[in-house]
């Protein structure tokens, strides 16, 4: 008799991997939440969010190649972080709190510690399994996730309201965060940078540490001066970087006019453009460069979203405004 073991799908490891993340996804739990793990699907009320004309924001995404570097290491515990990041942020950009998070891991073979580590990571980003057998290398998983936020219709930011003599805030990331990583891999690994030794740049800390910090989770700074000031924009700087995701809160005929200089590189972007010998263009269409997430507000404003940040414990800054389009159609113009 052939098994489903024998098919390289071990169920009891299955169960024990549902056992040691459940302690974890309780810790998440709020009033709101209706019932516990192990249902066909989750429950969430809204009726205490007092939201008026409520309106539903969802988001989804994946960690990416960044989980390569962590296979590397053999470290798991912040790539669930990442993988919450990168959908919240994006929620929170609409202006919406989010209110759930679904993870997905696809494995080839199921390690219930590896996966309490991931678990523990998502869960930690929240307040922050399915087993397929020869499609994954030993070892490795894919890690994606969901999440749908809340927003009153009358709340919601969409970037129409961006307008020309607008100011445009910065926020300092954590580092890479999650998004090019296939360049970070063949920089660093053909370079033969060993990934374990201290890199006197990153404080002491080596490449393999470094490049893994988790991306900044900018939910609750975000929500905050939303609250506080008239955000007419909000751009999250994940994948395409400056270029490719500033523009995509500005209106026709608009453009973004980046002042370099006027916030610190982390020193990781500065190795990494040398190791790569990576020009403008190229590193601020890869990488946030320092910046997480950009604000854009009426000039009057921007000095209270400044302090609005800062008190939430967030460094940041003026790195541009908003501009007309010049005749040669740029919608991102780095100065």
């Amino acid at each position: 008799m052939i098994t489903y073991k024998d098919a390289g799908v071990d169920v009891e490891r299955g169960y024990e991997a549902v056992r040691r993340m459940k302690q974890h996804v309780a810790a998440t739990f709020d009033e709101n939440v209706l019932g516990g793990l192990g249902s066909f699907g989750g429950f969430y009320s809204i009726e205490n969010e007092n939201v008026e004309k409520p309106v539903l924001v969802a988001g989804t995404d994946g960690v990416g190649t960044k989980l390569k570097l962590a296979f590397l290491m053999d470290k798991h515990d912040t790539v669930g972080i990442d993988c919450v990041a990168m959908c919240v942020n994006d929620v929170v950009c609409q202006g919406a709190k989010p209110l759930i998070f679904l993870d997905y891991i696809a494995t080839g073979y199921l390690d219930p510690v590896k996966v309490e580590q991931i678990v523990a990571g998502v869960a930690d980003g929240c307040r922050q399994a399915a087993e397929m057998p020869d499609f994954y290398p030993e070892g490795e998983y894919d890690l994606a996730g969901f999440t749908v936020g809340l927003v009153g219709r009358e709340k919601s930011i969409s970037g129409e309201r961006v307008a020309e003599g607008d100011v445009l805030v910065g926020m300092a990331s954590s580092g890479v965060h999650s998004n090019g990583y296939s360049l970070v891999r063949k920089l660093v690994l053909t370079a033969d940078r060993d990934l374990n030794a201290p890199v006197e740049a990153f404080g002491g800390k080596s490449w393999g540490e470094t490049l893994l910090t988790p991306t900044k989770i900018y939910v609750k700074p975000a929500l905050a001066a939303c609250k506080a000031c008239d955000v007419h924009g909000i751009a999250h700087i994940t994948g395409g970087g400056f270029i490719e995701n500033i523009p995509r809160i500005l209106p026709d005929g608009l453009s973004a006019q980046i002042e370099r200089g006027t916030w610190p590189v982390l020193p990781v972007f500065t190795e990494l453009v040398k190791l790569g010998g990576l020009g403008d263009r190229q590193a601020y269409n890869t990488f946030n460069m320092g910046v997480g997430m950009v604000f854009a507000v009426k000039a009057e404003e921007a000095d209270k979203l400044i302090a609005t940040l800062e008190a939430q414990g967030e460094k940041a800054y003026r790195i541009g405004r908003v501009a007309k389009t010049g005749e040669d159609g740029e919608r991102l113009v780095l100065l």
